[in-house]
């Protein structure tokens, strides 16, 4: 497996590539990351919305008009891609499958896992491919995904935070911003952010 990053816009929003058995995927594409996108794939078949916040779907509309793939949205962010109180130029965009909590796909073999961890948003999700966990803005290296915006939750987040204290094992966690961790190292710090949440 394949990861390829690139942090988009003044948020340095972090886009991934993930390349696994011929099939490209693309995640979290932000402001003006179709160029660089379009650059580095053979063969996508999919765009992954970890949650529905403007700085990670941005390029939504744009890649699937150009690729012609569909795009796979937290149902309870859907809402989030035609608005943007911060952003009212934010491109509408509208997904193919809206992803049920927590849902699994397979790509002719290839499985992607979403985890549904609301709290920073109503869809917040993890999507996991291989070895790899792409966190969007629930979980980041020594820290976590605010929730002091609207239609986010710190009781949400507080139940999220416990739900992924319970995953059994380890993967590299690779975030919407900043570097990578893993589970098991946040896993450590989870404690601590719950009793941040109120």
């Amino acid at each position: 497996m394949k990861i390829q990053v690139r942090p988009m816009g003044v948020y340095q929003t972090n886009c991934y590539i993930v390349s696994i058995d011929g099939k490209d995927f693309i995640i979290d594409p932000g402001v003006d990351a179709t160029p660089w996108v379009l650059a580095n794939v053979t063969n996508p078949v999919a765009i992954l919305n970890t949650h529905g916040h403007f700085d990670h779907v941005w390029s939504n509309a744009e890649l699937q008009e150009k690729l012609k793939i569909p795009l796979y949205t937290p149902k309870g962010d859907v809402m989030l891609l035609g608005e943007s109180s911060w952003m009212p130029d934010l491109p509408p965009s509208k997904p193919d499958v809206e992803v049920n909590g927590d849902e699994e796909f397979d790509f002719d073999g290839v499985k992607v896992k979403f985890r549904h961890f609301p709290g920073h948003c109503p869809g917040c999700s993890t999507i996991e491919i291989g070895d790899a966990m792409f966190s969007g803005d629930f979980i980041f290296d020594s820290s976590i995904g605010r929730t002091d915006f609207p239609y986010s939750s710190p009781q949400d987040m507080k139940e999220s935070l416990r739900k992924f204290k319970e995953i059994a094992y380890d993967k590299i966690i690779y975030p919407g911003h900043g570097n990578t961790t893993t589970i098991k190292k946040e896993q450590q710090h989870a404690d601590y952010w719950i009793k941040t949440q109120g």
